[in-house]
């Protein structure tokens, strides 16, 4: 399958509508940057942009394939008012004002045909310079029918001008009328049919420029959808109309399916979903035909998926012959056990220095966690800290602001393994589970967070053990002793041993598979639901860190249980304190001498800690794979649209596909005429 990109603002008028925010200043000097870069003229000290310059500045990277040089020189011709072949810089903002305007393209249009600038077109005008801007081998309109009379009158003498808004009118119905027009030509028969070549004649007069080079090889396979092998005059203007609601075929797909289990949808499917989103019927069952017929060509099964879709939404979509060799050939060079080595690699340094951020953040938090939940209610002696605030300030000041990092560097060096393999293989599970379209299902989402929960565990039972137990010496000596003695890590490794690096591990993974389920499928759909993360938006580091904080707050808190009994389990019991054997002893002591309550303690300690630090974790693990990722070339799937331009750079600013769509809708060779044909000057003189 080809590439498909997806798409942001196509034009220069879709782009200034997500710009009007812009302070008049800021416009400014950006309208001021893009003329400055593409103007080549000078003259009295003064720049200017000729027809070449203006084509590049507001169709950058256009391969002129669907739309070509001479038509987007129409434009020239708008902004040129004073016919003079060169356009100023005031000039420039007069044309970006005029493609502000909700309803530019009909603007557009009409100052085409509006010949003398009065305001008012007439039908002589109207039929002169369509006639002029279309090449002479095209089937003629007849301009005598009816549907012209009912905009202009019968009376020949009396025949009244268009204002604009007739004018727009008239241009939405033309379209159709041509439609009827050239079926009849090629209908000489009267039947009511046509060939399928006959077919294809018409639809690349009237809608080339919407349609992929894929889906116009295959447009005489229309005639399949019925018996017979020729295409009904039903059948031509049920196509038509598909190609006119494309956006809203669109928009229906992508919603029928976000609700599919499998990312999949039939022709029920999509029907369904079109009843539940417009108020009245919008699609017949022809045109539903036409829209699967074509959408799952190669793939007959009737079940289609985004990437079926993008031949019929998508005008750029390609199939190269040679792209299922070089897909064989890239995976094949990308299947090595090496080369899976490597990417392990890669994704667990990504984690590790992701994790290793996130943990120092938080790590004051997570100490006054710790300690408020080991402290115990019924014991010898007194409560040394009233809440988690008191406990903050108490460290504070008796051991200082280093005090706050007590055990950081173990957590640092185990901090590494335990983020990379929670991340990794909640990346490698997701990948594994998806279709061939991209789709996830829920319970998958949540498997692969248990999954990595789970697996994290190897590392994360060891590493808090040292982590708890280096917490709590600063509290043990201010309450026994000032000169006890305090252990280092490796004593306390050594001290415990292979089997009790592990106690509490089943408490752990009670913590840790519930924590990861419910964290990595709320991140995934905060950033798609929310955020609005897609193929067509990156979110910014704002944005992945709210998502990652946000859907850290449920996840922290309603395991904070199993956090309490894990600390417990790991905590060796001081004198006068319960000894706890295994998590169901401790749970039932915990609630039998402190209450339901004390399941919670820590618990607001517990989401301030983990909702920033897996935000930060979060948030620098996608920023490590955008600025080093793992193959920048890897292909994007499931996008179903392409008409793709950076609105961020200037040299973008100004592409204005969507100011000639009308023009392109009366007939798609619009503007191209062979060069012994006198173009009518319309108001403005075209330079040499």
């Amino acid at each position: 399958m080809s590439t498909t990109e997806p798409v942001v603002a196509s034009s220069s008028l879709e782009f200034i509508r997500t710009t009007r925010d812009f302070s008049p200043e800021k416009q400014y000097a950006i309208q001021k940057k893009v003329f400055e870069r593409f103007a080549s003229v000078k003259f009295d000290g003064q720049k200017y942009m000729n027809r070449e310059d203006f084509i590049s500045a507001i169709a950058p990277g256009e391969d002129y394939k669907k739309i070509q040089k001479v038509q987007f020189a129409i434009l020239f011709r708008i902004a040129d008012s004073r016919g003079k072949g060169l356009i100023s810089f005031q000039d420039f903002i007069i044309f970006e004002n005029l493609l502000s305007k909700p309803d530019a393209e009909y603007e557009i249009a009409f100052r085409l045909f509006d010949v003398e600038g009065k305001g008012k077109i007439t039908v002589d005008q109207f039929k002169e310079i369509l006639t002029s801007n279309v090449e002479p081998d095209s089937i003629p309109f007849n301009f005598d029918c009816d549907w012209l009379k009912y905009y202009v009158g019968w009376n020949n003498h009396k025949k009244h001008e268009l204002d604009y808004e007739e004018f727009t009118q008239l241009l939405k119905g033309l379209q159709a009328e041509r439609l009827r027009q050239e079926f009849k030509f090629y209908d000489q028969e009267g039947s009511g049919y046509i060939s399928p070549e006959s077919f294809k004649r018409i639809i690349l007069s009237i809608a080339k420029h919407k349609l992929s080079d894929y889906l116009i090889e295959h447009l005489p396979t229309l005639c399949n959808i019925s018996a017979g092998k020729k295409i009904n005059y039903a059948t031509v203007v049920a196509f038509h109309n598909v190609v006119r609601q494309t956006d809203m075929v669109e928009r229906i797909v992508l919603r029928a399916i976000s609700e599919s289990s499998d990312g999949r949808i039939m022709k029920n499917d999509f029907l369904n979903t079109a009843a539940k989103e417009t108020r009245f019927s919008l699609f017949t069952p022809l045109e539903a035909n036409i829209i699967f017929h074509f959408a799952g060509l190669g793939n007959p099964s009737g079940r289609l998926s985004r990437k079926d879709f993008a031949q019929l939404l998508d005008p750029k979509w390609q199939r190269k012959p040679d792209q299922q060799i070089s897909d064989k050939a890239q995976t094949t060079k990308h299947k090595g056990i090496l080369w899976g080595v490597f990417h392990h690699v890669y994704s667990f340094t990504l984690g590790s220095i992701a994790g290793a951020v996130g943990a120092t953040v938080v790590y004051p938090i997570d100490l006054v966690k710790t300690r408020m939940q080991n402290q115990r209610s019924k014991v010898v002696g007194e409560l040394l800290y009233k809440n988690s605030i008191d406990c903050f300030r108490k460290v504070i000041r008796n051991e200082g602001l280093l005090g706050l990092y007590s055990g950081l560097g173990p957590q640092l060096v185990g901090v590494a393994p335990e983020k990379a393999i929670k991340l990794t293989v909640n990346d490698i599970v997701r990948s594994k589970l998806k279709n061939e379209n991209g789709f996830l299902p829920l319970k998958y989402e949540i498997l692969a967070g248990s999954t990595a929960g789970g697996c994290q565990v190897i590392f994360t039972n060891p590493l808090e053990i040292v982590k708890i137990r280096l917490q709590i010496q600063g509290e043990m000596a201010k309450k026994l002793s000032p000169d006890i003695q305090r252990r280092s890590a490796l004593w306390i490794v050594r001290n415990l041993g292979i089997l009790g690096l592990y106690k509490g591990a089943s408490a752990c993974l009670l913590r840790d598979i519930p924590f990861s389920a419910i964290y990595f499928p709320a991140y995934s759909h905060l950033k798609s639901d929310v955020f609005g993360e897609g193929p067509e938006k990156k979110l910014s580091i704002g944005e992945l860190l709210s998502a990652g904080a946000i859907a850290g707050m449920p996840a922290a808190y309603l395991t904070t249980p199993a956090d309490v009994i894990k600390t417990r389990l790991q905590v060796e019991a001081r004198k006068g304190q319960t000894a706890y054997n295994g998590i169901f002893d401790a749970g039932r002591k915990i609630f039998a001498e402190e209450g339901f309550k004390a399941f919670f303690k820590g618990g607001p300690a517990r989401v301030f800690r983990s909702s920033p630090q897996f935000g930060t974790t979060l948030m620098v693990y996608e920023l490590l794979q955008r600025w080093f990722p793992w193959n920048a070339t890897e292909e994007k799937v499931g996008k179903v649209v392409s008409n793709v331009t950076e609105t961020g750079d200037l040299g973008g600013y100004l592409k204005s596909r969507n100011a000639l769509k009308i023009l392109l809708d009366l007939d798609y060779k619009f503007g191209v005429v062979p060069k012994n044909i006198n173009v009518p000057n319309v108001g403005v003189k075209l330079p040499s």
